[in-house]
């Protein structure tokens, strides 16, 4: 499977940071926090790790980046936007340029492989053709040119989650986000989910991805994030404030 030139995305200034967490809260109404003065910076083109036990807050912190959730409190800055001062209707670009592959998948069982990838396309108006081309190149990648007629319900696990990374980086994404990805499928296709996001970050896309799998994080050598009970507990290696991201 070999990556395709239309992923290939033009390089963001590296001094900068694509995502910026400062001091970041979340409480779920009258409830206690489950996010607690979180803060970090993601730099454009990194790859992160997201660990910590069950409950820690993996969740709620990749809502939060992927604009599923608002904070309670604290500062976010998503590609140079200070959220807290953009206006709603500016929302939707921002979440174009995020692509989120989903532990549970989120595929549409009527509809086919190529139909389910296709459909982030189709929201925006894309052309047919452009459509099929990029639908053919990006089932062809994960290893699943032979399936595009395919529909869910008969494929295997990996296959599905497969399709959901296709789907999610079909509009070319600056940041693809993925929770659990590996957690409904065996060791070998972890690993080859694994190498699929490895190669999108090598072509520029910026990767965070929450799992509890050690295995994983000790064979892909990624810095790491680690929640506990709602804290940042361990940064490895350590990414030092840069300028203008304060301190």
């Amino acid at each position: 499977m070999q990556m395709f030139a239309s992923l290939r995305r033009a390089p963001e200034g590296t001094n900068s940071s694509l995502v910026r967490f400062q001091n970041v809260g979340l409480r779920y109404g009258l409830g206690p926090e489950v996010l607690r003065d979180v803060s970090f910076r993601l730099k454009p083109g990194s790859f992160q790790f997201l660990t910590g036990p069950s409950g820690a807050g993996k969740t709620s912190l990749l809502k939060i980046i992927y604009l599923a959730l608002q904070p309670t409190r604290g500062m976010i800055t998503l590609f140079g936007q200070d959220l807290s001062t953009i206006p709603r209707k500016q929302l939707p670009p921002l979440r174009r340029r995020i692509g989120v592959v989903f532990q549970d998948y989120r595929l549409v069982d009527d509809l086919t492989a190529g139909d389910n990838v296709a459909l982030p396309l189709r929201i925006t108006g894309a052309k047919k053709q452009d459509i099929e081309t990029k639908v053919a190149e990006l089932l062809d990648w994960v290893g699943l040119g032979d399936q595009i007629m395919t529909r869910p319900p008969t494929m295997s696990e990996g296959e599905k989650q497969r399709v959901a990374i296709a789907r999610a980086v079909i509009a070319q994404p600056s940041l693809l986000v993925a929770d659990e990805p590996t957690g409904n499928i065996d060791a070998d296709q972890g690993v080859r989910i694994l190498r699929l996001f490895e190669q999108l970050n090598k072509v520029g896309t910026t990767v965070v991805i929450a799992t509890h799998d050690q295995h994983l994080l000790t064979q892909f050598k990624h810095p790491v994030l680690r929640l506990e009970d709602g804290a940042l507990a361990v940064q490895q290696p350590p990414l030092p404030l840069g300028p203008g991201d304060g301190r």
